[in-house]
């Protein structure tokens, strides 16, 4: 007897390293009705919701079936369902059977159920859970403040997760960068920069929170340098969260040194070359022109550390640069490689397509999103309008439109009138560009391209009337541009721009290449210019 007993403590103390060491112990313990025994239980049950190779469902199963389960295991459940992205509401329902079963949260309880409410944004989930907060008199916790604090921002609600802020008696470095990037994804940059600025102290959270902050308002040079002042006075080494953030305003501004200078960064500091940091380079290199360097990123990761995201990137860059049947067949590799594509994927070939005049190709990849299971979006609809017109289909492109399940965008109808206009079919250019007047008043192209219509068939009374009704309802023309990156800097030119200090060299150069290229066509040899 002395020795069963031993050997049950034995049992009841074993650690495990996999769930499948951990369930044949369980099945024998339940066999000698020992199953809810101490420390087994606990242990058991922290194993299986809070270790990497362990599962929560069956934590939460056993849980459920313990006669008197401690009250802190539930905590570990709960917190094991919020550490799973893909269902935050296993989290709720864990906490609502725990009510159910008599049991109170605590101050361990909500910082987690506000985390999985934050990514649920359900504000009335997320307003009931602060009021639980309350009546539990733990309204000043810290940890739990801070995840108020996130849980608002990440509602878009930056009034209240002020108003957490303010109120708070005592407040950590978490807190701040909390109410930081709250503002940061509500699309508020100056009360961001206002929060930075105030910081006493900051850690790569807090650089991070900005620089994407100014991404995500579209204001890619400021992000660009708050990196710069980052790095010029922090110790601290900047994450992979920064990487991709400052490689996204690389690729906005075209700026191609930048990119590459920040690609040697993460080389040199040894930064872990993750899926998602590999898929931002190779988007930023395809963004900025280089798209040998893209490719050589790709062909550097091993296929089974890729996503879909990156082959994505890939096939979106071969087709921008005119690399169209390149990018099919990377789209067939992709498929090999068992991967399957989705939304994204097949509007990037689709584009491919528009660009590579392929309408046969583009309606079989059409219809195999639709076989695909998933429900093309406008702007599938889009690029299959923007194939036909490209294509002179321009009778066919408007008869798919007006077959859509739902109304047709500017973006369709525009490249629908460019088809028109390209192919000279006049009429239908007239009936679009008006349609496209009614749908946008206040943009200044669509006033422009329907009285180049009237201009080109010589209508000029026509084309005058549009341009005084676009003068009359305010509507300005904004002078379209152009930038390009030389030796890290960037240079904005317009249409006959000779602003540039520059501006005579400029046109001098563009006239030798004119010329050269006038002569190239007359000799067809290039050797007689170069000699």
């Amino acid at each position: 007897m002395l020795k069963s007993s031993s050997s049950s403590s034995s049992i009841l103390l074993h650690r495990w390293k996999s769930m499948s060491e951990l369930t044949k112990t369980h099945a024998l313990l339940i066999t000698l009705g020992l199953s809810e025994e101490e420390p087994f239980a606990s242990r058991a049950l922290s194993f299986s919701a809070l270790t990497p190779s362990g599962d929560t469902d069956y934590a939460y199963r056993f849980l459920t079936r313990l006669s008197n389960p401690p009250a802190f295991s539930w905590n570990f459940v709960i917190r094991g369902f919020s550490s799973n992205s893909r269902s935050p509401e296993k989290t709720i329902r864990a906490y609502i059977q725990m009510l159910r079963n008599g049991f109170s949260p605590d101050h361990m309880t909500y910082p987690f159920l506000l985390k999985s409410t934050s990514r649920l944004l359900s504000r009335k989930l997320g307003g009931s859970l602060h009021s639980s907060v309350v009546k539990n008199g733990l309204v000043w916790d810290l940890y739990i403040c801070n995840s108020l604090i996130h849980m608002y921002g990440s509602f878009r609600d930056s009034v209240s997760a002020r108003k957490v802020f303010d109120e708070m008696p005592n407040k950590n470095l978490v807190t701040w960068n909390s109410i930081l990037d709250g503002y940061a994804k509500c699309g508020d940059v100056v009360s961001a920069r206002q929060v930075f600025d105030e910081m006493t102290e900051r850690d790569v959270v807090s650089w991070s929170s900005m620089v994407d902050g100014y991404v995500k308002s579209g204001e890619y040079s400021e992000a660009l340098e708050v990196f710069d002042e980052m790095m010029r006075v922090s110790i601290i080494k900047a994450n992979e969260v920064t990487m991709v953030s400052v490689l996204c305003a690389c690729a906005h501004l075209g700026a191609l040194d930048r990119g590459k200078a920040v690609h040697r960064y993460i080389l040199e500091k040894h930064l872990p070359l993750t899926v998602m940091l590999q898929t931002s380079l190779i988007d930023m290199y395809a963004k900025c022109g280089s798209i040998g360097d893209a490719w050589v990123v790709f062909c550097g990761a091993k296929v089974k550390e890729t996503d879909v995201l990156m082959w994505n990137a890939m096939i979106g860059g071969l087709a921008s640069h005119g690399f169209i049947r390149d990018s099919l067949q990377l789209f067939h590799k992709m498929q090999e490689s068992e991967f399957e594509p989705d939304e994204i994927t097949f509007l990037c070939l689709l584009a491919a397509c528009s660009h590579g005049g392929l309408v046969k190709e583009a309606w079989h990849l059409f219809k195999g999103l639709k076989k695909s299971g998933a429900e093309p979006k406008s702007e599938h609809y889009a690029c299959m309008v923007d194939v036909l017109s490209r294509a002179g289909l321009v009778k066919d492109a408007y008869g798919f439109i007006s077959e859509m399940p739902m109304e047709p965008t500017g973006s369709m109808l525009g490249a629908l009138l460019n088809g028109c206009i390209n192919h000279g079919n006049w009429e239908l250019a007239e009936t679009v560009g008006k349609k496209l007047v009614e749908l946008q008043p206040d943009n200044d192209g669509r006033y422009v391209g329907l009285a180049n219509v009237y201009a080109i068939n010589k209508r000029f009374g026509a084309a005058r009337s549009m341009r005084e009704a676009m003068e009359k309802k305010g509507v300005k023309k904004v002078a379209g541009h152009s930038v390009i990156e030389l030796n890290g800097t960037r240079h904005r030119f317009i249409a006959h721009d000779k602003t540039h200090l520059d501006s005579e060299k400029i046109y001098a150069a563009l006239h030798l290449v004119s010329t050269w290229m006038d002569l190239n066509d007359c000799n067809e040899n290039y050797n007689c210019i170069c000699s």
